[in-house]
């Protein structure tokens, strides 16, 4: 009840500086949640298109994989290795323009694509961050607000008795608290997530690498049963 009487008697400046701070944690709360059932069903479509690349990929099952990259777009692995698989595919069929190996234009591929991708993963971090560092600068706003109204309390009165200063000591600590509230897990949710994606970015590396040896691999396997045959 004390803090509902509170609540009610703050002024229009502190509402004001707290329905924003209410904002601000209502939209960092959102882009958590999404990132973390974003990052979730990701790394589930990749466990499930890692397995079949594993066991499945070979010269001759490429259209193959390609479909699978298609039905398991929900994983950002799928997707690199598709983007990667249809440059090498193209190329092969002379669709790419002369000037480069098929693997050197699967390998750029790669990298514009890994960057795509990252820059997919880091969506919605900007909004963690900026509310991390923004919200108690917002909060501190409201604590000089609530000063403000303070003193305006002591001019009105005369007098700098307690009744005269405790409504606006009261928005004061009330918006600094506030603004703390909605900074703190801002910064955690924005480190965790930050974290768990630079993981994933990892992962999506060293894939696209692995990926542009075995075609290599092909190659080499390609020229040494050449070599055997005019033998």
């Amino acid at each position: 009840m004390e803090w509902r009487e509170l609540w009610e008697h703050l002024g229009w400046p502190a509402l004001i500086v707290a329905g924003v701070l209410i904002v601000m944690g209502v939209a960092s709360s959102a882009v958590f949640v999404e990132r973390l059932w974003a990052l979730r069903r990701s790394r589930a479509a990749s466990r499930e298109f890692a397995a079949i690349v594993a066991r499945t990929l070979r010269p001759d099952t490429i259209a193959q994989v390609l479909a699978e990259a298609y039905r398991l777009s929900a994983g950002h692995l799928a997707r690199l290795v598709g983007s990667g698989l249809t440059m090498y595919r193209d190329a092969m069929a002379g669709l790419d323009g002369p000037g480069m190996t098929p693997v050197e234009s699967m390998r750029r591929e790669l990298e514009r694509r890994t960057a795509e991708l990252v820059a997919d993963l880091k969506r919605g971090l900007p909004v963690l961050a900026s509310t991390g560092s923004v919200a108690p600068f917002v909060g501190l706003l409201g604590t000089v607000l609530g000063i403000i109204s303070a003193f305006r309390g002591i001019a009105e009165t005369g007098s700098g008795g307690l009744s005269a200063v405790s409504a606006g000591i009261a928005e004061a600590l009330v918006e600094t608290a506030l603004g703390l509230a909605v900074a703190i897990p801002a910064v955690l949710a924005f480190n965790y997530v930050a974290t768990q994606i630079a993981h994933d970015q990892l992962a999506l590396t060293n894939a696209a690498g692995e990926l542009v040896d075995k075609i290599e691999r092909w190659g080499e396997a390609e020229g040494a049963a050449v070599a055997g045959g005019r033998r």
